[in-house]
């Protein structure tokens, strides 16, 4: 099991089983919620324990995804996509101590911010 919660900690989870390796999402959205770009692994619904949501709030950034954060302290938490069998992609960022993932892949690299550079050892995909 590994723990995780916002900034101001008024959002607690835990997660459950084996983790998926963090995805890197450089989309207009991702970079928006987060301020830079977004790494997330994703679990399944049986996976995810909300152990405090005290101020969880989901704001739906899409016709097909909502998003999870913390209203009191503003962390970005949880992305959902309708379609993804009850499946939630959690900010690899607000887990606590060690994860045993690493980044798997850069996605959207079409949209990535001109501010920044891509390691090239690390696969990309464009969409």
């Amino acid at each position: 099991m590994i723990k995780g919660s916002c900034l101001c900690g008024k959002v607690r989870y835990a997660l459950h089983g084996d983790l998926r390796n963090s995805v890197a999402c450089h989309c207009v959205q991702c970079r928006k919620t987060s301020g830079h770009y977004v790494s997330a692994t994703q679990v399944g619904p049986e996976q995810l324990e909300i152990i405090c949501d005290a101020t969880l709030t989901w704001f739906q950034s899409s016709p097909k995804a909502r998003r999870g954060f913390c209203s009191a302290c503003g962390s970005s938490l949880f992305w959902q996509h309708d379609d993804d069998n009850g499946a939630t992609s959690v900010m690899s960022g607000t887990l606590d101590g060690p994860t045993g993932i690493q980044t798997e892949k850069h996605i959207f690299t079409a949209d990535k911010g001109d501010y920044y550079q891509i390691d090239g050892a690390t696969p990309q995909r464009e969409q």
